[in-house]
């Protein structure tokens, strides 16, 4: 696995949450007091796109029913959220944004709905 460049740091301002793909896979890449994080970009309540919500102190605010998650566990602090999202490890150098994507990321990072089509 190698760190992949999603963005220039620029494409992500303080307090925003932008979407980016790196080959199949949509990453939420945030930035809250400087420092850039990055995560699947679906919601585990109900699959609404990260990316839509909101960079904010407590953490990452989904913008369809309002939960919240740590930027570095990916855990759920407010609800209706229960389940964890993936955080990714992510370097930002000269400008640009890199984020490291596990191996199984296409498969297990998307919306339920496609991951149970995939299954079922």
């Amino acid at each position: 696995m190698e760190y992949r460049r999603v963005a220039r740091s620029g494409q992500v301002p303080d307090g925003l949450v932008r979407r980016f793909f790196v080959d199949e896979v949509e990453v939420a890449v945030a930035r809250w007091d400087g420092r850039v994080h990055a995560m699947s970009n679906y919601c585990t309540h109900l699959d609404c796109l990260l990316s839509s919500g909101r960079a904010t102190e407590e953490g990452l605010l989904c913008s369809c029913h309002g939960s919240v998650f740590d930027y570095e566990s990916g855990e759920p602090i407010l609800p209706p959220a229960t389940q964890p999202i993936r955080v990714y490890p992510v370097r930002e150098e000269n400008g640009e944004i890199f984020v490291l994507l596990p191996g199984d990321a296409k498969e297990q990072d998307g919306p339920r709905r496609r991951r149970q089509a995939a299954q079922g």
